[in-house]
């Protein structure tokens, strides 16, 4: 599938470029350009929504806050249903969607939509179980009940590198919760979520319920919102940095706060590991979505004793790969989000190669390469080069020797962050004992994926606060009440 192909249905750029979507309404207007990463030519122009749009969003969301949180689980659920069904109908168009805007390979972006659909399925189920409680006090004098009831308005943060899973994965939890919800994409991938609020249309969900806005001042349209006492929880994803200074709007006003930031997850592979395995295992925490993931893995510790053999596998496999553009048929890595991505990546690159670094392959961009840069293996990277430090969200795979599992547990937790780990070893309890040691909220035993709709997904450290996905996910959305009964 090539950039000549007519676009049809959900993956015309121009149908997702019609207006903000609030109230249940298109609001036209425009002023910001959706580019496409492959070619750099633009795709379609979305508005520029500012202080005032964000509050016409919070003043439709409140009123469909009432009659939403009404609706019965099981009407939430049959519309959450209807909504999977759509995107999995729909897919491939949304596939080619995101390959456009976002530049990620087909194959990648057909993984997301099916992975994104998967959050609404699974909170469908959800919205039938939100849990409550019984208890008797201990001094016998009443009884205590525990019920969950919608925290309110919620406004959801989503990034560039997965605009359909990271929607989903806020949207499906929140309105199965029976919250009324504003999400506001990533200016850079904007088509997806708009695709995705007409699908929700057709799948049922009411006026208000769910909102849209795109801005190129997101600090000021998200302080508003958040300043605004009807505004009851924010859902971010994305930098720790931007995560700081949005909890400290927050705490302004008391919102409740879910934040999943950044990463800088190792991949850790003893000398008993398949070797096959690991090196499969690698190729898919480093390069899913060509390395722009907060789960991609960041360091690769190799024992000395498969160092070396680890190191030729990678390099062979990565090689291998097959750069061009995202929508192409037979393209393995796409192009990177901006030149600003690509500019980043080569810089840490090249200050790891002026401090010692060993190139195997890649680690230059070419100068016409526009936002492509080419999938790299490095070694004998010292621990002082910025790329032992910082996220990298690229096609570069930094592989560091060590020797002993305390090496390996001191390394691994030598970073700010705690996302996520991978662990390959055939001795399962050292494996474990491994990941119980690491300080992250999640771990990959002998895989290389492990994100999952019905997994809690989240960090420690300063990777995030709370969860989302899992039985757990649904939890954010609500607010725990308790009665105090004598019967």
């Amino acid at each position: 599938m090539t950039l000549d192909t007519p676009f049809t249905g959900y993956s015309d750029p121009a149908l997702h470029a019609e207006g903000l979507y609030i109230g249940g309404e298109w609001l036209p207007g425009g002023g910001i350009p959706v580019i496409d990463p492959s070619t750099g030519r633009t795709l379609a122009e979305v508005p520029d929504a500012g202080e005032a749009e964000a509050m016409r969003a919070v003043d439709a969301a409140e009123a469909a806050a009432a009659g939403w949180r009404a609706t019965s689980p099981r009407q939430r659920s049959e519309i959450l249903r209807r909504w999977f069904t759509l995107m999995t109908e729909h897919a491939e168009e949304l596939a080619l969607l995101i390959s456009l805007e976002n530049g990620k390979a087909l194959a990648d972006a057909r993984g997301e939509v099916a992975y994104a659909a998967e959050f609404f399925r699974w909170y469908a189920e959800e919205a039938t179980r939100i849990p409550g409680e019984f208890r008797h006090t201990p001094s016998g004098l009443h009884n205590i009940l525990v019920d969950h009831e919608p925290i309110g308005i919620a406004v959801l943060i989503t990034p560039w590198n997965f605009p359909a899973a990271m929607a989903t994965r806020k949207i499906g939890p929140a309105l199965a919760a029976g919250c009324t919800v504003i999400l506001k994409p990533a200016s850079e991938t904007p088509l997806t979520a708009y695709a995705m609020a007409r699908l929700g249309e057709e799948a049922g969900v009411p006026p208000g319920v769910v909102n849209v806005l795109t801005t190129t001042s997101p600090g000021p349209v998200t302080n508003a919102m958040l300043a605004d006492g009807r505004v009851r929880k924010l859902s971010f994803t994305g930098s720790t940095g931007v995560g700081r200074i949005l909890l400290a709007e927050a705490a302004k006003s008391v919102v409740s706060c879910s934040m999943e930031l950044g990463g800088n997850a190792p991949f850790v592979v003893f000398d008993d590991a398949d070797l096959s395995a690991a090196l499969d295992g690698a190729m898919v925490a480093k390069m899913r979505n060509g390395g722009e993931a907060c789960t991609a893995a960041n360091r690769l510790l190799v024992q000395s004793g498969i160092h070396d053999a680890f190191v030729e596998g990678l390099t062979e496999r990565m090689k291998a790969l097959k750069m061009g553009r995202g929508y192409d048929a037979g393209t393995q890595i796409g192009p990177m989000i901006t030149t600003k991505a690509v500019d980043k990546i080569d810089r840490l690159v090249a200050e790891a190669v002026s401090r010692g670094a060993r190139v195997h392959t890649g680690g230059k961009v070419a100068d016409d390469s526009g936002y492509y840069y080419p999938p790299t293996v490095l070694d004998n990277v010292p621990p002082e080069a910025a790329l032992a430090h910082e996220e990298i969200f690229g096609p570069v795979a930094a592989v560091y020797r060590f020797d002993t599992e305390e090496e390996a547990i001191a390394l691994a937790n030598d970073t700010e962050y705690g996302l996520a780990a991978y662990v390959y070893s055939q001795d399962i309890m050292r494996a474990m004992r491994v990941g119980r040691g690491i300080e992250t909220g999640m771990v990959g035993i002998n895989r290389g994926l492990m994100s999952d709709p019905a997994a809690p997904f989240g960090g420690a450290k300063q990777s995030g606060l709370g969860r989302e996905g899992g039985v757990t996910g649904i939890l954010e959305f609500m607010e725990p009440k308790y009665f105090a009964v004598e019967f």
